[in-house]
């Protein structure tokens, strides 16, 4: 299992107007998301968080202001470069803190997923959208749409709907591309396609979150996942709908054929029921997870259903996380807005001391096979047999759940630890216990008081601690040339920079060859004997040609992102 952080939330403002997380466009002396995520990393990490899930990186109608959440895409080639929609940067950021973002990931070890909103465009003019080239003024930037790329609507598109999974649940959110009906043929599906191979080769991200997709057309859909640089991409997908059989049609026929794994919308109502209505029988053989947990992705809350009336977890969100940290599925989720606390994010949750004691124990003794062990209407018990319960692999774990907030629960359940086995409560709730000659075990679980969700216990084998590893790692980023991209290509006037990269003190950073084109590391302007700096810090990637004529290139750059 992977734990994964949705490292942003969505946050209300006085006057009620639904905003992201602060920035410095709007909040003085705020950091840009971006930012505040590569100074948690190293934590993270420590944690045993391997996963960080990030909001959509591209440039939003709106640019930077409070209410663009990335999910109204104007440019998706716009990381944070070009002057569009009032600002440089992005609701997060610009695209050279995106890249250290990663690039620090890597070397604590952690991947990093993006968010690909494919399904929709809006802040065009009559469904016409150009945008800037290299040189910031020409609208001659690259995935130009015209009507003919967009479903029939009043905004201008012309083109009947895609045969998409759920027409009556395809809401258009602005422009909605269409891929089956675009005029000409094939002009959105290429354009996504070379998109997506730009973006994953320019940030070096490892995966992605494709929203919306019951309004895309799955052919294409499965086009992109198998194409260039998303070939050995991991993929999940917003298939919004609580029917488990629904998300494993998605997820299972062709033609997305296991290529995409699923959110599991199921588990989150099961574990919003039970912590809602303190009803433990809800959890009781719940979630996607239990069809098909290879492709399961667990959430509590996320930033939909946070904002949702009726979709929010409550009361008792502890309890939901406990729950979810301890079953079988392919990631966990741990929503930012739940995680963090002030002053990093006004107005989250601060559930961080618990639940990094829960990823903890997540990711030291939460393996193999499920079994409920004990349900009731306000205490379910779930244990994992840690691989067989085969010491060396992992000694297991034993859950207790007691959504009861006036009442302790005595409990005594089967167990597969075996006869007369010590075992450790890993939240420091409980004494020691010992099984019985049957390999039974017996405890006590705290009452739920006023719902705080703390009335949870784990225990594993006693002494099975060890300490969470992380395996760091090169960040590959891959910078293009051309006139209708963001970097422009080289010319034969003295060299120029194209971006700067934040490189880890004595590491070598290594270029692709080139040809017709120079590329140096520059600490300002100055060559760095080698490409291996002294001092962790910004550097500059400047390129020069020999060649009369600007050259377009494309420029593989391999490093070591630097410890903050």
């Amino acid at each position: 299992m992977s734990v994964s952080l949705i490292g942003w939330g969505r946050f209300t403002d006085k006057p009620g107007q639904r905003v992201t997380v602060p920035a410095p466009s709007t909040d003085a002396g705020a950091p840009w998301l971006w930012d505040m995520l590569t100074g948690e990393v190293a934590n993270l990490a420590s944690v045993g968080f391997d996963r960080i899930q990030l909001p959509p990186a591209s440039k939003a109608q709106g640019g930077d202001g409070a209410g663009c959440d990335g999910y109204g895409v104007y440019d998706p080639r716009d990381l944070g470069t070009k002057n569009q929609q009032g600002s440089i940067p992005t609701r997060y950021g610009t695209a050279e803190s995106l890249r250290q973002l990663i690039a620090v990931a890597h070397q604590h070890g952690l991947a990093v997923d993006l968010d690909l909103v494919l399904h929709q465009l809006i802040g065009g003019k009559n469904a016409q959208y150009t945008y800037l080239g290299a040189d910031g003024k020409t609208l001659n930037g690259r995935g130009a749409m015209q009507p003919g790329c967009f479903r029939k609507s009043k905004g201008g598109g012309t083109q009947p709907q895609d045969a998409v999974p759920v027409p009556s649940d395809d809401f258009a959110f602005g422009d909605e591309k269409v891929y089956q009906h675009c005029k000409p043929a094939r002009y959105t599906i290429n354009d996504a396609l070379d998109y997506g191979d730009w973006l994953f080769r320019t940030t070096g991200a490892d995966g992605a979150r494709i929203d919306d997709v019951k309004g895309l057309w799955a052919p294409f859909v499965s086009e992109f996942m198998h194409h260039g640089a998303m070939a050995n991409k991991q993929f999940y997908s917003e298939y919004f709908d609580g029917n488990p059989a629904n998300l494993n049609w998605w997820a299972t026929s062709s033609p997305i054929s296991s290529r995409s794994g699923v959110e599991d919308f199921n588990i989150h109502f099961a574990i919003q029921t039970a912590c809602n209505n303190l009803y433990a029988r809800a959890l009781d053989g719940a979630g996607y997870s239990q069809w098909n947990p290879g492709l399961a992705y667990g959430f509590v809350d996320n930033p939909d259903t946070d904002t949702s009336p009726g979709e929010q977890v409550i009361t008792s969100k502890m309890l939901g996380y406990a729950y979810l940290l301890t079953i079988s599925c392919k990631q966990v989720l741990i929503y930012g807005k739940d995680y963090f606390s002030d002053p990093i994010w006004p107005g989250a949750y601060g559930l961080k001391p618990l639940i990094d004691n829960l990823v903890y124990i997540n990711r030291t003794f939460a393996y193999g096979s499920q079994t409920t062990r004990w349900v009731d209407n306000s205490v379910i018990v779930i244990e994992r047999d840690g691989n067989g319960g085969q010491i060396g692999t992992s000694p297991g774990l034993l859950t207790a759940l007691n959504f009861d907030t006036y009442n302790r629960r005595e409990i005594t359940c089967a167990t597969s630890f075996g006869a007369n086995v010590q075992l450790h409560d890993y939240t420091g709730r409980h004494d020691d216990i010992w099984t019985d000659g049957q390999g039974n075990a017996t405890f006590t679980i705290p009452s739920n008081a006023y719902a705080g969700g703390q009335s949870y216990l784990c225990f594993s084998r006693a002494g099975a601690d060890k300490p969470i590893t992380h395996q760091p790692r090169h960040t590959t980023q891959v910078f293009f040339g051309a006139p209708d991209l963001d970097i422009p290509p080289a010319t034969v006037d003295g060299g120029q920079t194209i971006a700067r990269i934040y490189v880890q003190k004595n590491t070598t950073v290594t270029f692709s060859k080139q040809t017709n084109i120079q590329p140096a590391l520059l600490d300002q302007a100055t060559p760095v004997p080698g490409n291996r700096p002294k001092q962790t810090g910004w550097y500059n990637i400047g390129v020069s040609t020999s060649s009369p004529a600007p050259v377009n290139f494309t420029l593989s750059v391999t490093y070591t992102g630097g410890t903050i």
